[in-house]
């Protein structure tokens, strides 16, 4: 069959040809029809991510759209390596698909499902949202971070903090429901200030963090601040990316001063079926409300081309 497959860690992955998935017991082949290329993709494909086995060659791809040989449409997870969904057939399992709302096309749901799974489970399952709470997003400019804004505000939030760096980016999210915008592209005195004046005024209870290093040192040292009113003092930090670095310095007087609690939002911090069953409800709401988000189709064969390109605003999703 025609796929992208990883013959090296330091390189894109090549179009050509693989061995045809063969389904032992209790597993299903998937005929794919779109699959998104997303960070974890990337960091798997680099050996950097936590769950990369360290083995070659294997086809990328974590998860994708297609239609089980009983003819039914799904969101599915690939199961099994060397087999990913960056190709024309992969495997899964049980447990691992769920058929998909009509009101999902399936490039659409391809490319959302990812990112936006990334904020409702980190929300609703590990954060354990309730409506009224406040909500800062930190790396709210990204594809996830965009729809993260989107679903705190769809979910209740009473207020949304948008943190990063573009600034012209950072505005447009007020459309998207942002109640105010913090630029990190400032000197960390000011960040600091401005951080502090936000959780201060109005305080604060949950962060979502995509981007880890120097920027959630700056949102912790905020909170960290000695004399700091808030109205809730209580404040779960889930952390979800490290798009700006894969570790922090945090000194020990933040945890004993705060009421800081720091936990991951990811596979290992979530079971599976949890996971699953919070993609269910996401799928959902994404198919009964009209949120802004967009796709770049790219045919499978250009993978090694569109592979170092950027994201630029627009989730890549592949078609064989």
């Amino acid at each position: 069959m025609n796929a992208s497959v990883v013959y090296a860690f330091d390189a894109p992955p090549r179009f050509g040809s693989f061995a045809d998935p063969i389904a032992s017991e209790n597993e299903l082949v998937v005929q794919v029809s779109a699959a998104g290329l997303h960070p974890i993709v990337r960091a798997l494909a680099n050996g950097t991510h936590y769950g990369s086995t360290g083995k070659l060659p294997f086809i990328p791809g974590v998860d994708g759209v297609g239609r089980l040989e009983s003819g039914v449409r799904v969101y599915f997870g690939a199961s099994r390596s060397p087999f990913g969904s960056f190709a024309e057939r992969t495997i899964t399992v049980p447990g691992f698909y769920l058929p998909l709302p009509d009101g999902l096309d399936d490039v659409t749901a391809a490319g959302i499902a990812n990112p936006g799974m990334s904020s409702w489970v980190a929300l609703i399952q590990r954060a354990g949202f309730v409506a009224g709470e406040k909500v800062l997003i930190l790396g709210a400019t990204g594809t996830a971070g965009r729809l993260a804004v989107q679903i705190a505000k769809h979910l209740g939030a009473a207020r949304v903090y948008a943190v990063a760096r573009n600034a012209q980016a950072l505005e447009s999210l007020k459309k998207l429901g942002a109640d105010a915008i913090i630029s990190l592209d400032q000197d960390r005195s000011a960040l600091l200030s401005a951080l502090r004046r936000e959780i201060a005024d109005s305080g604060l209870d949950i962060i979502l963090d995509y981007l880890w290093g120097s920027p959630a040192e700056s949102v912790l040292e905020a909170i960290a601040q000695k004399g700091l009113q808030q109205k809730n003092a209580r404040i779960r930090f889930v952390q979800i990316g490290e798009s700006a670095g894969r570790s922090i310095s945090l000194p020990a007087a933040t945890l004993r001063s705060t009421a800081l609690e720091l936990v991951g939002s990811g596979f290992g911090s979530a079971s599976i079926t949890a996971i699953f069953q919070a993609l269910a409800d996401f799928l959902r709401f994404a198919s009964d409300r009209q949120l802004e988000f967009s796709t770049r189709v790219v045919p499978l064969r250009d993978v090694e081309t569109a592979w170092p390109n950027s994201e630029q605003g627009a989730r890549v999703v592949f078609r064989p």
